[in-house]
């Protein structure tokens, strides 16, 4: 199977009422091709699993702007002053998770784990409907998994297999989203032949990843 496709093609591939991982720290290591493909489509009602919802009218921020966003599910939402406007007024429903059991969650869906239990939340209003359970006359929450429908996610080079290298810091949830979604979408920097990539660094194996794209849009620009 061609797993090197048009943006544009990629895009088609998500539906309305999906939910959609989506990697990035900010706008850092976040596919923005694909999420300007995403604004041009008739898509909404996404649930979007992120660490953050972009910036105002940047990345996520504009397809929240939009009105495609149904629901937030992520641990930084601040930097974004239209998340708390639409939750006030509405808008958008918001799932606040500490980054830490975020990332944890998003590994453990991607393991076939149905969950787990940390110490982090107990006691404040992020455990509120949340079950807590006791262990040894300890009160823990139990977290659960996270999957998705789709995941798209930013790499830094892919071979024409779909095995993946990333950037520096620009890595962060992206490889632990590539397992824990049905479809898996990687936007790239550069594409290679199979086998030029340095097996040491591949980070992603290709049989996690369904489609690539090229990257056309950058931070900046």
């Amino acid at each position: 199977m061609e797993k090197w496709i048009s943006p544009s093609r990629a895009a088609s591939m998500i539906r309305t009422g999906d939910t959609v991982m989506v990697g990035g720290f900010g706008l850092v290591g976040t596919p923005l091709t694909m999420i300007q493909k995403l604004e041009s489509t008739d898509v909404h009602d996404l649930t979007i699993i992120s660490n953050n919802l972009g910036d105002q009218n940047k990345g996520l921020g504009k397809l929240l702007a939009d009105g495609k966003v149904k629901k937030a599910i992520g641990s930084y939402f601040t930097g974004n002053p239209d998340v708390g406007a639409f939750y006030h007024a509405q808008r958008l429903q918001v799932e606040l998770i500490p980054q830490g059991s975020l990332s944890e969650a998003i590994r453990a869906g991607g393991a076939g784990i149905g969950g787990f239990l940390t110490k982090t939340a107990v006691g404040t209003a992020l455990a509120e409907g949340k079950t807590i359970i006791e262990m040894d006359g300890e009160e823990y929450l139990l977290q659960k998994a996270l999957r998705a429908d789709v995941a798209i996610i930013r790499a830094h080079k892919a071979d024409t297999l779909g095995n993946l290298t990333y950037y520096k810091t620009a890595r962060n949830f992206n490889p632990m989203m590539a397992t824990a979604a049905k479809l898996v979408i990687a936007e790239v920097d550069e594409i290679v032949e199979a086998g030029e990539l340095d097996p040491e660094q591949i980070i992603t194996p290709h049989l996690f990843v369904d489609y690539i794209v090229r990257a056309e849009v950058k931070i900046g620009g």
